[in-house]
């Protein structure tokens, strides 16, 4: 069998089930849900720092697509948004992604301080759509250049897992 994720605490059998609610160090890195209506100020920090991230969306075959993208958090509002062109693949993803009420994933890493922002996934072409997009873009990394075949991916998150460390 393969060896336990985390080693075993003495006097006790190993595994990751043995580590959840422990206080000991390494318990405190494991992945967990967030309460998206009480993020610490460390995990909203976090978000607006100048960091990449992947985008996960799925291709037509059901196979991942993951790409680097920078991206802005709505926090009250809970919605993940991702500028791009109309033909990026990511796009054309999304939008078929859309259709099938699919999720996608966002996903920021820096050290060991991660987090996934997850949720069903929608394209927005209309201006009006978009401007919150480019706002939030421009607030967290700098001013885009304009283009005419701009759209936004948005995620409605609805789960946002991370290291402990961002409580």
């Amino acid at each position: 069998p393969a060896p336990p994720a985390f080693p075993p605490l003495p006097g006790r059998p190993g595994g990751l089930g043995h580590w959840v609610g422990l206080s000991h160090p390494a318990a405190q890195t494991l992945p967990m849900a967030f309460d998206l209506a009480d993020l610490s100020a460390d995990a909203r920090d976090f978000l607006t720092e100048r960091h990449l991230a992947t985008l996960t969306t799925a291709r037509p075959d059901g196979s991942p697509h993951v790409t680097p993208v920078g991206f802005s958090y709505d926090v009250e509002a809970r919605i993940a948004r991702v500028i791009t062109w109309s033909a990026s693949r990511k796009a054309i993803h999304a939008a078929d992604m859309a259709e099938a009420g699919r999720r996608a994933v966002l996903c920021q890493v820096d050290g060991a301080r991660w987090m996934s922002l997850e949720g069903t996934v929608r394209l927005v072409s209309d201006a009006d759509g978009i401007a919150p997009g480019v706002r939030g873009y421009a607030a967290r990394y700098r001013e885009p250049k304009d283009r005419d075949d701009r759209v936004v991916i948005e995620i409605d998150v609805d789960r946002i897992i991370g290291s402990g460390r961002l409580r």
